[in-house]
């Protein structure tokens, strides 16, 4: 089974969710937060569930879907995933995973 690990700014992108979302309800932001990391987890078990992100040729990043959110993932060569960060749907997720 893989290791799954977050990376800093993977964790920065979450923290954001949870305040935009806490700012009009704390409960459902942390409900998010906790949805969204067990969301993942399915990962270590089903590492390409993503699809592939093709900008990214040279490397295994892979995106999984949850709700409004895209999660970019890196699928290392000893088969561990990096989780890269969390976009809302709306944004334009190249500029940050270039």
């Amino acid at each position: 089974m893989a290791a799954l690990r977050w990376t800093t700014e993977a964790e920065r992108w979450l923290g954001r969710i949870y305040a935009y979302i806490a700012r009009d309800n704390p409960p459902a932001a942390a409900r998010t937060v906790l949805a969204i990391y067990e969301h993942t987890e399915v990962l270590k078990q089903f590492p390409e569930m993503g699809y592939r992100y093709d900008a990214h040729s040279d490397r295994h990043v892979r995106i999984l879907l949850f709700g409004h959110y895209r999660i970019a993932y890196l699928i290392k060569p000893d088969r561990n995933i990096d989780i890269l960060g969390v976009f809302h749907g709306a944004m334009e997720i190249e500029h940050y995973l270039s």
